[in-house]
């Protein structure tokens, strides 16, 4: 158990590592085929050419949440009011939830440590 700095010196090629490899996680677990090309920030969570179901996305928010604990020591919530209450959802693509990540992470670093 690597619990270094409560995850604070996670940079965003770090977060964006963790949302692309739990992405492909729950596509292979849903027997899914992944989208055509590379998966990147552009990549459609939800809504029009998404590569996943409701379901899929409950999968992804809960496959992140579990390797942010399990590789960085980070207990965190990501869909919780402050995600769902916001103009433009956090989950409509790769790069809106990694940069979401990233500030969940920045907070929870500040309030630990600060």
């Amino acid at each position: 158990m690597n619990n270094h700095n409560h995850g604070s010196n996670l940079d965003r090629a770090e977060v964006a590592g963790i949302v692309i490899a739990s992405l492909q996680e729950v596509l292979t677990l849903a027997s899914r085929e992944a989208p055509a090309g590379v998966i990147g920030d552009e990549t459609y969570l939800i809504g029009q050419g998404a590569v996943l179901d409701s379901l899929g996305l409950v999968n992804l928010i809960l496959e992140i949440e579990q390797r942010l604990e399990e590789e960085h020591g980070l207990t965190m919530i990501l869909a919780d009011e402050k995600a769902m209450s916001q103009k433009n959802s956090p989950f409509r693509s790769v790069g809106s939830l990694t940069e979401y990540v990233c500030r969940m992470v920045e907070e929870q670093a500040t309030r630990v440590g600060g």
